[in-house]
């Protein structure tokens, strides 16, 4: 009777074994190709971009212009996500009727191509749009400006804050804050002290992925705020501007763009990881 258990045991091992080594050398396989293709698409940049050349297209006041902007308008909209997307996701992470519509519409923007959502906040805060007219009668005018930039990147990039940020505090531990509230505690105070602690990496990487998203928006840009040098020209307008006919230019823009979101996704995770360990 043993023997044959053993036997048993040990056909099912040798049936298994062969399976568990093909899905393990297959995920393995899988993982290295995408690795590699990410990182060899990306390399290719800076193999066709010398520091030398890089420096030197730094100094043209043109990608100065872009540098500056994008740097200041993705600040602006990191400051706008996190206050008004803060909030937002607190509320989503509670159930209420219709949360579910909701979500949907404010993550409806991660999949929109960026062209529809520029034509959509040209329909909307463009001078013969929903609300342009009733801007207009206070003389205020957003396509084409510094403000329509700030505009299409928070309506692109907001959603991956507020996502995170809805995940993180759905995860919070509800027999704390339930105590909490029977010792008197503020809704205001459950949230700051006991909510948002644990909360605060997941809040850190949302806000680097959609200040990412924010810096590297093209689409909605050009569409909503266009061209313009010094006001509305981002460092992804510039680069496909560049691509005409200064390839150079835009190569080390590019490179520019790909090492400011690397070492913020980066600095993020590090310090998240440190956050973390506490």
């Amino acid at each position: 009777m043993q023997s044959a258990g053993q036997d048993t045991g040990t056909s099912l091992r040798r049936s298994v074994l062969p399976r568990d080594v093909a899905i393990g050398g297959f995920a393995l396989f899988a993982a290295v190709a995408m690795t590699a293709f990410i990182a060899l698409t990306l390399f290719a940049l800076l193999v066709h971009s010398p520091v030398v050349k890089i420096v030197s297209a730094l100094h043209r006041e043109v990608v100065l212009q872009a540098l500056v902007l994008s740097l200041r308008t993705t600040l602006v909209c990191a400051v706008v996500i996190v206050i008004v997307g803060t909030p937002l996701a607190a509320l989503l992470a509670r159930p209420f009727a219709g949360r579910a519509a909701v979500e949907t519409l404010i993550t409806l923007p991660i999949v929109l191509p960026p062209v529809v959502a520029g034509l959509a906040l040209l329909l909307a805060f463009g001078r013969a749009g929903l609300l342009g007219k009733a801007l207009a009668v206070f003389g205020l005018e957003l396509p084409f400006t510094t403000a329509a930039v700030v505009l299409a990147q928070i309506f692109v990039a907001a959603p991956l804050y507020i996502i995170a940020a809805k995940d993180a505090f759905a995860r919070a531990d509800p027999d704390w804050t339930d105590a909490a509230a029977t010792l008197g505690a503020s809704p205001a105070y459950v949230f700051m002290r006991i909510i948002m602690p644990p909360a605060f990496p997941a809040l850190l990487s949302g806000l680097a992925l959609a200040s990412a998203r924010a810096l590297g928006e093209f689409g909605a840009t050009i569409t909503f705020a266009g061209n313009l040098p010094g006001v509305t020209q981002t460092m992804p307008v510039a680069v496909y501007m560049a691509a005409q006919g200064d390839m150079d230019s835009s190569i080390a823009i590019a490179v520019v763009m790909l090492a400011i979101s690397y070492g913020a996704l980066l600095g993020v995770r590090l310090l998240g990881s440190g956050w973390g360990r506490r």
